[in-house]
């Protein structure tokens, strides 16, 4: 499988930043194989794995845990390229959101966002999967306060979230946190993400243009190919969403989409795939997701991705991953 790539302006303002904390921005890049001279083409794809290594090495070597933010500070709607024309023109939030879900893939395909909405909350959920085991905390950082940015521009200052969530621990100094969200915090969490109010999402964007919407939205037709919510989409959303519960069938999988299990079986081989196939990607994932963090013991993984034992868990993750659980999250926290 070939590993996710990202643009080049995901890095937009990082040699300015890393020389404002006394690091060596040249060398760190080229310690990741990231060639110094490819940001000022910031449509260039490269490894996700190295920019997010990147990052962590930065952090690591300015003693500033908040790094991730600080960059974030230095970037603009601008830095999303063709996708900032059309989502400045969406006419209200929730349609800016969805339209980045539907064209994450032209930024950064290691980023992974889903929106969920239920009894008056709507939650973003953010993870970064770089195809490797290795730490992605200042990645996911980077993602969640770039959508809460996004956000920010679209509603103004009347939009106070409910919540920002981090899967990772909380720093020791969380100042540049709190002062860069201004809402509550929650570390150790489930996911990584935003939670706010439906009915913010219903608001109008301040910055749309009704009569520029149409160009816009033809400009990036231009441009990228985009990617329609499906059916395939929906039935993986909701085997990650079941398998936990130990409920994942496809049955229940139809009844909650609303068909019968012919028409799932017939809209999935359509895109060559079954339904086992997405059970057993769905379940790679979360497991890659799960192992690398450190919120679960093995066991209460094995539980939750409905395997009878720890052991014929960790003997499919070996399969799976080439490694151990316990090797796999040793190597991800080094």
């Amino acid at each position: 499988m070939a590993k996710p790539l990202a643009r080049y302006a995901a890095l937009t303002g990082y040699i300015e930043l890393s020389r404002s904390l006394a690091l060596d921005p040249i060398q760190l890049m080229r310690s990741v194989n990231l060639d110094p001279a490819g940001l000022e083409l910031q449509d260039r794809w490269v490894p996700a794995a190295s920019v997010a290594r990147l990052l962590e090495l930065s952090a690591a070597a300015s003693g500033r845990p908040d790094f991730a933010l600080k960059l974030a500070d230095r970037r603009r709607l601008s830095t999303l390229g063709p996708l900032s024309i059309s989502l400045r023109e969406e006419p209200d939030a929730r349609s800016a959101v969805r339209l980045l879900i539907r064209f994450q893939h032209m930024f950064n395909e290691s980023l992974h966002i889903r929106l969920a909405e239920r009894d008056g909350l709507s939650t973003i959920r953010i993870h970064v999967d770089t195809g490797e085991p290795m730490p992605v905390r200042q990645s996911v950082e980077l993602a969640v306060t770039a959508t809460y940015q996004l956000l920010g521009h679209v509603l103004g200052d009347r939009w106070h979230p409910a919540s920002v969530c981090f899967e990772h621990p909380r720093p020791a100094d969380d100042s540049t946190h709190r002062r860069t969200f201004g809402v509550p915090l929650s570390f150790d969490a489930e996911y990584s993400g935003i939670v706010t109010y439906t009915s913010d999402l219903d608001e109008p964007n301040r910055l749309s243009d009704p009569v520029l919407r149409s160009y816009a939205r033809q400009f990036l037709d231009t441009v990228a190919t985009p990617e329609e919510p499906t059916t395939t989409t929906r039935v993986r959303e909701l085997v990650e969403l079941l398998l936990p519960t130990g409920r994942c069938t496809i049955d229940q999988v139809a009844r909650s989409i609303g068909v019968d299990r012919r028409t799932v079986h017939r809209h999935l081989a359509k895109s060559g795939l079954t339904f086992t196939a997405v059970l057993d990607e769905t379940r790679a994932e979360l497991a890659n997701r799960m192992v690398t963090g450190r919120r679960y013991s093995f066991t209460e993984i094995s539980e939750m991705l409905a395997f009878s034992t720890p052991s014929s868990f960790s003997r499919w993750f070996h399969q799976q991953f080439g490694m151990s659980p316990r090797e796999w999250r040793k190597q991800a926290t080094r």
